[in-house]
């Protein structure tokens, strides 16, 4: 199974002008989106993954999406994203 890292999405700004600039010096991000499968979870994401084009150059993006948002996702799920992916973005929405 992938290793599994949570960050808080209220990083100090330093730390995050710091990612910024050293992704851009080394390429593109692979991009990752778990959708938990919640109302407009979608379209939260698409807001999220818009807003990173933006900023950083992302040379592709990968979606998977759980089957029912009280479930976990499989473990192969979670296996494709850590092979696919630099940075996994998952939101829930209502």
């Amino acid at each position: 199974m992938a290793n599994i890292y949570l960050v808080a999405p209220d990083a100090p700004i330093e730390e995050t002008t710091q990612l910024k600039s050293s992704r851009r010096l080394s390429g593109g991000i692979r991009l990752g989106v778990l959708d938990n499968s919640k109302a407009n979870a979608d379209h939260l994401l698409k807001l999220i993954v818009d807003g990173v084009k933006k900023d950083f150059k992302v040379d592709s993006v990968v979606i998977k999406r759980k089957p029912a948002s009280s479930r976990p996702a499989t473990p192969e799920m979670l296996d494709e994203l850590a092979k696919e992916a630099d940075l996994v973005i998952s939101a829930m929405a209502d």
